[in-house]
Order: C-alpha cells, then structure tokens, then sequence
C-alpha cells in the first residue's frame, strides 16, 4: 500500500466510521457564552491546587509516603544516556510498517523526563536539574512529538517530520501537558541555569502544541465546521491536552478564552457523536483514553471557570464512567470487544476520581478493586493524571474494595449486553455494526466466563502496525469473523462498514438475540439468520435459527477458546481454563468437528492467552436453507 493512503485509512479507521444517530447535544457550549466564558476565567495559573517548587514543606506534605518513591525513581535516570530519534527510525514505518523503531527510544527518552521531573518535586535540592535539562532540550530539539505513525497527517503523507507543518497528535499533546508542567513547577530554577532552557522550552510549546491548536482548523478529531463528523477517543484526548498547555502558559484572557471555547466546541462534537447509552464501543482498554480523558477535560474546564462550567452531574457522562466499571469480569478479566486487550480494568485512581465526581459509589468502589493491581502512581508523561492520583492517594487506600457483577446490562445503541447468573457464568453479547471505532468484524458475537475465566474468547488485538489502520486492516486474522464467534454462512465472512449492522436486536435478563443476516454481503444469501443466547442457571445455550435464499456452500459455525480442549466424546468438547471445567455440546449426528490450534506469536496476544488458541469449526453434516442449530456451553 502506498504511504500516500495511510493518512486517509488513518482518519477512517480510527475516527470511528460508524453509522451513529448524532444528535446536536452541544452540551458544553450550552453552558455559558463566550463573553461568559471569558469572564469566568481564572487567570495567571491561580487555578493550580499544588504547591510550587520552593515550598518544601508543601511538597512533603502532598507527597506523604510516595516522597521516597519518586525520589528513587529519578536516581535511577541520573546516568541515563538520552537516545537519539534517527530519521530511519521515522522512515521505518513507511518500510516496513513497524512503529517500535521510533516509539522505542522516544518513550525512553520521555519516561526518564517524567521520572526526572517527579524526583526533583520530591527532593527540591537540584540534585536532578541537570538530567532533566538535558531531556527538555533534547525535546525542544526534536522536530515533531508526534508519532511516526501520525506525522503522515503532514500535507506530504510522509513519516519524516517537517519543519514546516506541525502534526497535533496524541503524544504531541502529552509531551505539551508533561513539558509545561515542567515549565510552570521549574522555570525560574532553569533560568538560574541559563534563561534560554525556559525561554526555548517556551517557545517550542507556543509553536507545537498552542499555534497547532488555534491555527490548524484540517484536524479531523476538531471536527471544526464538520456536523456530524466522526470521532472517538482522539478528541477528548487531543482537547484535554491542549487546554492543560493553555491553561498553564496563557495569560492573555482572550487567548484563554479562544483556546477555551474553541475546546468547548470541539468536544461537544465528540459529546455529539458518541452513544447516549454510555457505551464505549472501542472497549475497555480504550475508555482511559475516551470517557477518562473527557473526566480529565471536564474537571479542567471547571477548575478554570471556577467551578461555573461544570458538567459533571450529567447523566451520560455517569453513564460514561460506570462502562468501565460495568465492563469487569472479575480476575482482571474485562469484556473485550474491538481493539480492546482482555486483561485490565482500567487505572484505579482515575476510576475512583471519575467515580467521586459524578457520585458512583460503584466505581469507587471498584477502583479500590483496581488498586491491588497499581497501588502507587507512577510517573508518566501524563503529569496531569500523576498529580491528581496523588490527590486522591489516601482517599482510595481507604476505600473498601467491592465489585459484584449486575445481573444484566443492556445499551441499547451501542447493543452490548452483559448479563450473569448465580451460578457464576457471565455473557457477553453484541449487535451493532461493523464500522465501530477499532472495529473488527463481531457483530453477533458473544464472550462466556465461566467463574471470572474466559472461556469462549475474543483474542483482542496484536502489536499496531502500519497494517492496523490501512486498507489491509481486515486481512489480520483477529480482525475477521471466522476468528469470533460466529457463522460462516454460505461460506461467506462478515464485511466492514456502517451498512454491515444488525436486525431486530433483543435483549431482556437471561436472553438475548439478533438478526445478524445483514453483517454478510449479499453473497451469503441469508434472507435471516436469528442468533440467540439464552442463559440459564449453569449454562449458555447458543442457537442459530436462519433462512437462506439457498444453500451452496456449508455455513459452519465456529468458537474461538483457550486452555485444554479436548473432544471427549462425539457431540462434546472438553475446555479446561486455569482449573475452570467447562463443556460444549453438540449434535454429532448434524455436524463435523474440526478443532483448530493457531499459533500466537504476537507478543500483545500471547502475553494474554499464551502460545495456543483453538478454533472449533462445526461443519453441516447437509448443506439446509432453513433450520435451527443449537449449541449448549455448560459448567462442570
């Protein structure tokens, strides 16, 4: 594929190209006017709760425990040796498609600043002022921060950066919120240096990430003067960042002003677009980035108006948050569709945080949960997320963990359903369409846990490459069809696309169905195809109820597992799951099985579910235009 393409495949794939009822919310901008806005504004950084760099005292106190901590962490980075970004490391993701060249040694590089920053917070004697002056200039130099993988925004749809467009992205903005957070705590101890470390680092945020925001309106996750346009997680991602740089250096209350709006603007596009179930339809693992950013943005709009544009008690955005917190298994398994890994959660501070603004007790309640897992929080280039985790530290040490899983859930736009039954089986089911944001070819599909195991699975996603947002994205095998849990009917896959969506979708407590006929191109023929989960006590009882205009290929029926699996008998496969027993059955006389072993060599999957998954394939024993096929999943 030609580099050239890339930005467009970039923009398509992952702005989420979903066929969504957008609905003119304009929640934010609803608020206040911009003449309210402006004179609501706290100015010269009197917004900040934390204490400056001189108060040691201060710093002691907010710090408490974690004081040694960090301290520890930057003597580890004294004698880092900082790591030069080549230009073949950009070019490397036109070559070969890989983004790890240039990622590696820049989020080197970016960690030891972090780490070096937190450290001299915490000890306040210069000891680490040189080091971090070296990674600040060593970034000032850089031409870009934006990602290899990114910079083909540039009009050139090339990956070397040039100096003569710059590229907002994701980690663009996070350098913006790491470095002038920088700027603000340690900008007169660097000019006792040498005024010119501030004055460039100055500088280089004016250029890369403020002019960036305000000047450049082609941004597709802006959506300036785009109704109804698309997005997903980069834009409460790229807006938090961008108010955090503004809100630090921009002392001029119209700028602020304009930069406030135009961010009010803009996530109200994002606010627009999105589901008003609440449903991250991107998956766990990307609701940090999506409803966790936009908590982040909104406690920041708040703090700058004095608490005068505040949209935390709106229900969608409680219903944002308690995804997540809907979304646990248990074990720290998640429900993983798209893009999203099995295993997380999500971060304990930022969940409980979240939890504590809109009033959950549920998700504070489960950040604590959570918390087992990150008791501490680490430096990162998120110094915003750092900061406010330290803020509620204590609060969540103290919080009693609990999380039981509801009985059933139902987002009736998104069409995820999740539901459970004493006897310790949880499913996970969907309808929608094939054009979600991170989208794979799973309309219909379900997951089953068994005792907080995953037993019927959705293997997630591998490593990104150039390949995950291109044209090819759907010739990666964990992206198909055939590799979810779902038929092939006339021996055709699902395809991607808005148009590809269910029919007729139900769902009420222990059942749930979906026309699934119209994820197939017209080649399958199907006039219906009913799938159907019905839970009952024990056991999960799959059924396939379809109507075809004819037969000419077989439509097998295929589930995706792990662990020990094992036909035990005609019409019953055995999977055993980190001592989770566990049983399918069939009807022997209807079908042949074929048990598929695929190797995973993919470290992001194989990190999850190990070097082996399996593939049962359940073929017709007689090709029928109309029938019924049933499958029962049972607890042993």
């Amino acid at each position: 594929m030609r580099i050239h393409n890339i930005i467009a495949c970039l923009c398509l794939l992952l702005s989420a190209t979903g066929m969504r009822a957008y609905e003119e919310r304009n929640l934010l901008q609803n608020l206040a006017t911009k003449a309210q806005v402006r004179d609501a504004l706290v100015m010269n950084q009197e917004w900040v709760t934390y204490p400056p760099y001189q108060d040691r005292q201060a710093w002691d106190r907010f710090l408490g425990p974690l004081k040694d901590y960090y301290i520890k962490r930057g003597e580890a980075q004294l004698k880092y040796e900082w790591k030069v970004v080549r230009a073949t490391d950009y070019l490397e993701f036109e070559r070969s498609g890989s983004r790890v060249a240039m990622e590696r040694p820049y989020n080197a590089n970016v960690q030891a600043i972090a780490d070096l920053l937190m450290a001299e917070l915490a000890e306040g004697k210069g000891r680490f002022l040189d080091q971090l002056i070296n990674g600040v200039f060593l970034s000032c130099e850089m031409t870009s921060w934006a990602l290899s993988a990114h910079t083909v925004m540039q009009r050139s749809r090339r990956t070397l950066p040039s100096d003569q467009e710059r590229v907002f992205d994701l980690v663009d903005g996070d350098m913006g919120n790491m470095l002038s957070w920088t700027y603000y705590f340690l900008k007169d101890a660097f000019d006792k240096v040498d005024p010119e470390i501030s004055r460039r680092l100055r500088h280089e945020l004016q250029q890369k990430v403020m002019d960036s925001y305000l000047q450049n309106n082609s941004y597709w996750w802006m959506g300036r003067g785009q109704k109804g346009s698309t997005q997903n997680n980069w834009n409460p991602w790229c807006n938090r960042n961008a108010l955090i740089t503004f809100m630090l250096l921009e002392n001029d209350r119209d700028t602020l002003a304009q930069a406030v709006c135009e961010s009010m603007r803009s996530v109200d596009q994002y606010l627009n677009f999105i589901n008003g179930d609440g449903a991250c339809d991107e998956g766990p693992a990307y609701w940090t980035h999506a409803a966790g950013m936009l908590i982040d943005y909104l406690e920041l709009l708040s703090a700058v108006t004095q608490g005068k544009l505040n949209l935390l008690s709106h229900k969608l955005v409680r219903d944002m948050g308690e995804y997540i917190s809907n979304s646990y298994v248990g074990n720290g398994w998640v429900v993983n569709f798209a893009d999203a890994t099995a295993k997380g959660g999500g971060d304990p501070f930022l969940v409980y945080r979240y939890g504590k603004d809109v009033g959950s007790q549920d998700m504070m309640q489960y950040a604590a949960v959570l918390r087992g897992q990150k008791a501490v929080p680490a430096p990162n280039r998120d110094v915003w997320r750092v900061l406010r985790a330290i803020d509620v530290s204590a609060e969540l040490a103290a919080q009693a963990p609990s999380k039981v899983a509801q009985p059933f859930v139902w987002y009736p736009e998104t069409e995820f359903c999740y539901m459970t039954s004493q006897e310790g089986l949880f499913l996970a089911a969907k309808g929608g369409h094939n054009a979600e944001s991170h989208n794979h070819n799973d309309m219909g599909s379900f997951n089953l846990y068994i005792d907080q195991q995953p037993v019927i699975i959705d293997l997630g996603v591998g490593t990104y490459t150039r390949q995950t947002f291109s044209a090819d994205r759907y010739k990666i095998w964990t992206m198909q069809s055939d590799y979810h849990n779902l038929p092939r009917i006339n021996g055709m896959s699902e395809l991607p696309g808005g148009q590809y969506r269910s029919r007729g979708t139900v769902a009420r407590p222990g059942f749930f169905s979906a026309d699934i006929a119209g994820g197939f191109p017209a080649e399958a023929k199907a006039q219906r195809w009913t799938r159907s989960y019905a839970l009952k006590g024990d056991q999960l009882v799959v059924t396939d109820d379809f109507q075809l205009e004819e037969a000419v290929a077989p439509s097998v029926v295929n589930f995706m597992t792990w662990g020990d699996v094992r036909e035990a008998s005609p019409g019953h496969v055995s999977i055993t799951v980190n001592g989770v027993r566990a049983q399918l059955d069939y009807d022997a006389k209807a079908f042949t099985l074929e048990i598929q072993p695929r190797e995973v060599d993919d470290t992001r999957l194989s990190n999850v579910w190990g070097k082996r998954v399996f593939r049962l394939s359940f073929t017709p024993r007689q090709m029928q235009k109309k029938g019924r096929y049933r499958f029962t999943i049972k607890k042993v």
